[in-house]
């Protein structure tokens, strides 16, 4: 008899493509801005992560769609947070990992 799989299992391919889009620099730039300030308009995290205004645009739509950021309207405007607070202890963890591993 074969064990059996890990609970989490049936949520492998959807942890690939998190960990897939969290890997890419500027993806990842825009996590940690949200993480540091809260809450930032498209041209103030653009120019923050060093990004052209539709390049972070893009990569937002990427990161909405796997629910790691969340769009808030205002008028014109469109202002950008974390999605809940799990993305950011995904990320406070791993850079504790980080900070351990330097020790």
């Amino acid at each position: 008899m074969s064990p059996e799989p890990p609970r989490w299992s049936e949520h492998e391919e959807e942890l690939c493509e998190i960990f897939r889009l969290l890997a890419d620099r500027g993806r990842m730039r825009i996590v940690l801005h949200l993480r540091a300030t809260g809450e930032l308009a498209v041209s103030e995290l653009a120019a923050a992560a060093g990004l052209s205004k539709t390049a972070c645009s893009q990569q937002l739509r990427l990161l909405r769609g796997a629910r790691l950021v969340h769009r808030r309207r205002e008028g014109r405007n469109a202002y950008y947070s974390l999605f809940d607070e799990h993305v950011a202890e995904l990320v406070d963890l791993v850079r504790r990992h980080l900070e351990e591993d330097r020790g």
